[in-house]
């Protein structure tokens, strides 16, 4: 993501926006730290601040020593020639309910920063407590690199730290579960309904973006259920989920971390960011623009109890192949699975699938995020068409662990 990352993204579809409209200048990304640790983070602020204050030093003298050059006469032993400067109450009031600094106060202590280690490199990340012995929510991409035997080490709000380990992942919807070792004690997160948000409504993101520990950005919910594919891998199957989108600043270093809304309460995992490429910096140019995505933790919480009972996730299918139908048109169904879900709909190959519920559909993405959306056992109704004709049909999704 930066010019100075270590870990590589996820590929990317080229050219291609969630709705399927060519934009070969953009791409959705997956967020990660270059692994800058936090502690330089500091050093380097505090060399910053110490040249900053000897710069204002010297041009402060300098600036009086002008002063006087230009005065007639000096002023009188004793005299008062300063005039009163007026201050400001500086009271700490406590912050008013629903503001971003109360938000802020509620939710920083339940961020935690990750750093990983492994073969493959290492980076950074955020990432969301939820119970007080250390169970800890995050991006499957943050800590892939340490899957096979690397090291986590998990950064607390009180500045303590603790080595964890990996319970859970699923890369379908880039969520992880990892537990850190040897803790008690914890401020757990409270945790919302993606549901219930509106497009408009203020939220606020924290994390640890580029090693900036406890971080925090507010901005609105741009959209809902924005389809969002950032990777693709050998066998077909597709990381795609049904985004929020927020213009709240999100960087490399903040996946993990929470998008809460204005009661404090996580509503998403924020994990990737539309990046335009800048000429001559490749991926080097990537950064925030106004337009992050997170996960929906409605969409994920189900996945996290599964995993932190040492299952593997499941999620809900309809039993076909799919591809793109005209610009905006719907998803094309390809192969449908003999006793599938579909099957049992009467769903066939050439249908045109253009709603599942009251979401519409324009292309296969938005297909995939929305069925990710529901659990296995869930009905829907989906509209398709069929030579010209609307139709529509009750489906029960299935299971791809079964």
């Amino acid at each position: 993501m930066s010019d100075t990352r270590i870990l590589p993204p996820f590929p990317d579809e080229p050219g291609r926006e969630p709705h399927g409209a060519g934009a070969p200048v953009a791409r959705t990304e997956s967020l990660e730290s270059p692994g800058q640790r936090p502690r330089g983070s500091r050093r380097f602020a505090a060399g910053m601040l110490a040249a900053s204050l000897v710069v204002g030093g010297l041009a402060g003298f300098g600036g009086a020593a002008a002063w006087e050059a230009w005065q007639d006469e000096p002023a009188p032993l004793g005299s008062t020639t300063s005039p009163t400067v007026p201050t400001a109450d500086a009271d700490d009031e406590p912050a008013p309910e629903g503001s971003v600094e109360s938000v802020a106060a509620r939710v920083l202590p339940s961020v935690v920063q990750i750093e990983v280690q492994g073969a493959g490199g290492s980076g950074s990340g955020s990432g969301i407590v939820l119970s007080e012995d250390g169970t800890i929510l995050t991006n499957q991409h943050v800590v892939e690199v340490a899957e096979d035997g690397g090291q986590i080490v998990v950064n607390f709000d009180d500045g303590s730290e603790a080595e964890a380990s990996i319970v859970g992942t699923d890369r379908l919807t880039d969520t992880a579960v990892i537990q850190a070792e040897d803790v008690e004690g914890l401020t757990p997160a409270t945790i919302g309904r993606s549901g219930s948000l509106d497009v408009g409504q203020e939220v606020v993101a924290v994390g640890s973006p580029f090693g900036l520990e406890a971080t925090v950005t507010t901005g609105i919910v741009s959209a809902l259920n924005r389809p969002v594919n950032v990777a693709q891998s050998a066998d077909g199957t597709s990381t795609t989920y049904p985004a929020i989108q927020t213009d709240a600043a999100i960087n490399p270093g903040n996946s993990g971390g929470p998008l809460v809304d204005m009661k404090g309460a996580v509503v998403g995992i924020n994990s990737s960011i539309r990046t335009a490429a800048s000429p001559g910096l490749g991926q080097g140019g990537a950064g925030s623009i106004g337009l992050g995505f997170a996960i929906p933790i409605d969409a994920v919480m189900p996945l996290v109890e599964q995993m932190v009972a040492g299952e593997e996730p499941t999620h809900a299918v309809l039993g076909i192949t799919v591809g793109d139908g005209e610009a905006g048109d719907g998803a094309v169904v390809g192969e449908v699975n003999g006793g599938s879900a579909a099957a049992s709909a009467g769903l066939d190959a050439g249908d045109v699938i253009t709603r599942v519920d009251d979401q519409r559909i324009t292309d296969s993405s938005a297909l995939v995020a929305t069925i990710r959306a529901y659990r296995p056992g869930d009905e829907v109704e989906i509209t398709f068409v069929r030579d010209g004709e609307e139709q529509s049909a009750t489906v029960t999704l299935d299971s791809d662990g079964s």
